[in-house]
């Protein structure tokens, strides 16, 4: 597998201004986002210069990327001792007996569309699903791990560019007997069912992770789209109010690009869409949430064009799965 060369310069989030940016030099820089930066309040020197130290860091980051990740699954091997070895390899009794009826149907020889519609939520927006996916028991076990891991003092990467607060499931060793099979022989019926376009030949590769949202950190999610053809959203829990998501239209759609529709929340319960559905998440107001994410990704779709870029993938090596391109011609 590989990543597309523009990993190293696009999708720059700011943070603090709410903006995805792309960064070659900080001449080219300047010339392309200097206004827009003024308009959403970096009007000083001292602003500008913080901007750019951001970025810095983050052009660091991913230059290392290779590295940092070796480094900290060598850590997390050595180091690292699980609290519930048996949440790292599926189980039915782990699934919500609704989910495993909802997969068990779309297997079945004849499954359809509108059959599929008796056994799961449409949300009042268009491709965008809800279904009962975890136990609540599964979901306190694994949040039991993943707050035992974070209490361990070994390093941990960040779940994506937005979030600050999370941790990347395969560097803990989900990947082998949990993701792959809930991916593979769970979600992806599912998927060729109700995103046939998006599947292409399959769903072959995933990155999946937690994210944290709380008071003092993170607390909300900006309108974004996702690196993934197909993701599903899975709340663990904790106890909290606030944090709805919200979606809009699709990516470059010319429709209105305001949010039309909110989804609650629910302990267990998935949320499934597009990766190139635009949505963000309405901060939350008291408490900790925690949700489990998986974006799921066709080679035989990004390999045609690079959802960071929209341009034909520049192929670099990963030593993992990367951001799910392949050689295929």
């Amino acid at each position: 597998f590989f990543i597309c060369a523009c990993y190293f310069s696009h999708n720059i989030f700011l943070k603090v201004y709410k903006l995805h940016v792309v960064f070659n030099n900080e001449k080219e820089f300047l010339e392309c986002y200097g206004a827009t930066l003024k308009q959403c309040g970096c009007d000083t020197a001292e602003k500008l210069d913080d901007v750019l130290a951001t970025i810095q860091v983050e052009v660091k980051r991913r230059a290392n990327r290779e590295t940092d990740r070796a480094n900290r699954c060598d850590a997390i091997a050595q180091k690292y001792i699980a609290l519930h070895r048996d949440a790292y390899a599926i189980k039915e009794s782990y699934l919500d007996p609704a989910f495993i009826r909802i997969v068990k149907y779309c297997k079945s020889p004849g499954s359809t569309v509108d059959g599929l519609m008796e056994l799961i939520t449409e949300e009042k927006a268009d491709g965008i699903y809800s279904f009962p996916v975890f136990t609540e028991d599964y979901c306190t076990m694994l949040l039991e791990e993943i707050n035992h891991f974070e209490c361990a003092g070994v390093p941990k990467g960040r779940p994506n560019t937005m979030n600050n607060k999370g941790v990347l499931l395969a560097e803990m060793g989900f990947d082998e007997s949990l993701m792959n099979p809930l991916r593979d022989q769970y979600l992806l019926p599912i998927a060729r069912l109700l995103y046939p376009e998006w599947v292409g030949r399959s769903l072959d590769s995933h990155r999946a992770f937690i994210v944290q949202y709380s008071m003092g950190s993170d607390t909300d999610l900006c309108y974004h789209y996702d690196n993934a053809e197909v993701t599903l959203n899975v709340c663990l829990g904790k106890t909290f109010t606030g944090g709805d998501l919200y979606f809009g239209p699709m990516k470059g759609a010319k429709a209105a690009p305001q949010p039309s529709h909110v989804y609650q929340h629910r302990i267990g319960r998935g949320v499934l869409h597009r990766g190139y559905h635009m949505h963000g998440a309405h901060p939350i107001t008291a408490g900790e949430r925690c949700n489990f994410i998986i974006w799921m990704r066709s080679s035989s779709v990004r390999n045609l064009a690079c959802p960071m870029c929209n341009h034909r993938p520049q192929l670099v090596p990963a030593s993992d799965t990367g951001d799910g391109f392949t050689d295929d011609k």
